[in-house]
């Protein structure tokens, strides 16, 4: 799954995966024996230390479930500990400009300014592989993912999708509306950015994605470009299966 992961997000396939919120490998052990199609570490917004990091990723490696990482920033040290570790690729906050942009494609690629070459971590295969075949594994797997959430990231949408590099956008519908200061990720002004953005990834042949609280959201998406979604997370799913079975023994 890990190695057609980016063909199928290229190919428009739709998606589907969910936000992981607890560091713990027994939770990647347990959702890919689901029917999603990807999980994201959502290290921005929850406690993942390096080395559960690297743990999880690691479970996830062996288990060849395609496994995001949404680093805490777009810095290069944080994107170079999510890849080595082994993540199939990353997702990174606030692109609000071309030049992040530019920035962020760079330190996701080798390349001279680029991403740190070193063909003896997990990634990498440890060491038993050669330079050509670790190079070319980065151009066939990784993937990089940027995320608009401010009304900036909206208006420059257009030329950060055109950066070579880029494989795709990631809408946050949440800090959007807080931005244009709403308080409904379904708001209007919300979704009409979320539109933009769609129509600037689809120009560029990017795959557009974006966060769904659930599936009944997903008409309304797809007609907004969509095809890849971040559902809810595990804190959600396991709440909804909880009060699910709580309320029915609850009414007899």
């Amino acid at each position: 799954m890990t190695k057609s992961f980016k063909a199928r997000m290229r190919d428009g396939d739709t998606l589907v995966g969910t936000f992981l919120k607890t560091p713990a490998h027994e939770m990647i052990e347990v959702l890919a024996k689901s029917n999603l199609d990807f999980i994201c570490l959502d290290a921005e917004h929850a406690p993942f230390d390096r080395e559960r990091l690297d743990i999880c990723l690691a479970v996830a490696r062996a288990l060849d479930m395609p496994t995001l990482v949404r680093v805490p920033v777009g810095a290069p040290v944080e994107l170079l500990k999510a890849l080595d570790s082994g993540a199939t690729g990353i997702v990174a906050p606030h692109i609000d400009t071309v030049e992040k942009a530019r920035e962020l494609a760079r330190a996701g690629r080798f390349g001279h300014g680029g991403r740190g070459y070193a063909g003896s971590t997990r990634w990498a295969g440890f060491a038993t592989r050669s330079m050509p075949e670790v190079l070319q594994q980065s151009i066939d797997e990784t993937v990089v993912i940027a995320q608009i959430e401010e009304p900036e990231g909206v208006e420059a949408a257009e030329q950060i999708a055109a950066v070579d590099g880029i494989d795709g956008l990631f809408v946050g519908p949440a800090d959007l509306a807080v931005c244009y200061g709403k308080t409904d990720i379904a708001d209007p002004q919300v979704r009409d950015a979320m539109r933009r953005t769609g129509e600037a990834a689809k120009a560029h042949a990017k795959t557009f994605m974006t966060f769904a609280p659930g599936a009944a959201q997903g008409p309304a998406l797809k007609e907004l470009g969509v095809t890849m979604f971040f559902v809810a997370s595990e804190h959600a799913f396991m709440l909804r299966g909880a009060n699910e079975e709580a309320d029915a023994l609850h009414a007899l």
